[in-house]
């Protein structure tokens, strides 16, 4: 049925991210910070607590009155060198688990700021959602927060289509970027046709769009129905999830992308169902044809992939690579999609990104007949 397949689309291939999140909001909540007398940053820090184990949330209040919520990890922000966003995925939220370990991070002094994208977790949702807006609420939240003239981003999944903003509309602001298993839009102009034509995932995808904006009672009914087992698809199936994959659901307590009884409430749903529209859509740009947007700045973009990941396929990602010469490619051999729940490899990510130190374990093993 197609109905299923475009369900198990949007939310198997894209809400990976967020496991371990079932019990966490997803919609804003009222807070003290909706007070007019409270401080647009409203911050919970406790001090005693920075020796060990940091941890700061708060909300922002964004120029157009929205709020946008955030979490702190890693060393405080005064006695760190780097300073990174992390950007989630489809129906995840800024709870989700990026595997650096904190000593790591004291190691490095890596200070992360993990917030929740408009509409979901404790932000506010954003009626107007665009490619821009979501750079835009990027650039207030690191502006709000004092992260500097520049820092670190980055992005997970379908995360990585604001980190592609940012790319675009905010260059200067960027000291690295790494894109962590990053969806490719099959509508993309620069793709060749000779590559997608026969990926299923492209009609799929078509589908799904078609789905979500003019069906959207139909998806919103498939999605919380009981008549029929709607989210079958998702559970372990192995057309979504790599051995690796499988591995992290089976000892990750608590696997549970949406519940139904959350997308019941419209605010949630419609969040979700934008997020996917403006993912899949038609851009104002074509991420193909950038040129180099960090001049001869020792900025780089990094792309890290799973070449067993049955979400994006290997040979799309490769082919981005060659476009693009200005990425540093890396490559999980046996990893999936979901290499965030890998703390080797998130090590790895964040010494390369920060500190310029590549292992040849993560090179890409090229097969010299297909991509030479």
């Amino acid at each position: 049925m197609v109905l299923k397949r475009v369900v198990g689309l949007m939310m198997g291939c894209l809400g990976m991210s967020c496991l371990r999140i079932s019990d966490q909001p997803t919609r804003p909540v009222t807070s003290e910070c909706d007070s007019p007398n409270s401080s647009d940053i409203i911050d919970s820090i406790d001090p005693k607590n920075e020796k060990s184990s940091y941890s700061s949330s708060g909300r922002i209040k964004l120029c157009d009155g929205r709020y946008l919520a955030y979490k702190e990890r890693g060393v405080p922000k005064n006695e760190s060198t780097y300073r990174v966003v992390i950007v989630h995925g489809f129906a995840s939220n800024k709870d989700m688990n990026f595997m650096a370990t904190q000593k790591l991070m004291d190691e490095l002094g890596i200070y992360l700021v993990q917030f929740d994208r408009a509409g979901y977790g404790d932000s506010d949702p954003n009626p107007k959602r665009s490619l821009k807006s979501e750079s835009s609420d990027i650039q207030e939240l690191a502006d709000q927060l004092q992260l500097g003239s520049k820092f670190y981003l980055i992005g997970v999944s379908i995360g990585s289509y604001p980190t592609w903003s940012c790319i675009k509309n905010i260059p200067e602001r960027l000291a690295g970027v790494v894109m962590v298993v990053p969806f490719v839009n099959y509508r993309w102009p620069s793709l060749p046709r000779d590559l997608i034509q026969d990926d299923y995932r492209k009609k799929l995808s078509q589908w799904a769009v078609w789905v979500a904006r003019h069906t959207p009672g139909l998806l919103h009914w498939w999605l919380t129905q009981k008549m029929f087992p709607s989210s079958s698809v998702l559970d372990r199936n192995p057309k979504f999830f790599s051995n690796k994959d499988l591995e992290v659901l089976k000892n990750t307590p608590g696997y549970q992308l949406l519940c139904k009884s959350k997308l019941k409430e419209e605010p949630i749903f419609d969040s979700l169902r934008k997020d996917f529209i403006v993912a899949f859509g038609k851009w104002d740009f074509d991420p193909l044809n950038l040129s180099r947007p960090f001049g001869e700045s020792q900025c780089r973009l990094h792309i890290w992939q799973g070449y067993e990941d049955k979400v994006v396929p290997v040979e799309l990602q490769r082919y981005v690579w060659k476009r693009l010469p200005w990425i540093k490619y890396h490559e999980v051999h046996d990893g999936g999609h979901l290499l965030v729940y890998d703390s080797d490899v998130c090590e790895a990510m964040l010494r390369s990104l920060l500190l310029g130190e590549d292992t040849p374990l993560y090179k890409p093993k090229l097969d010299s007949t297909n991509d030479s």
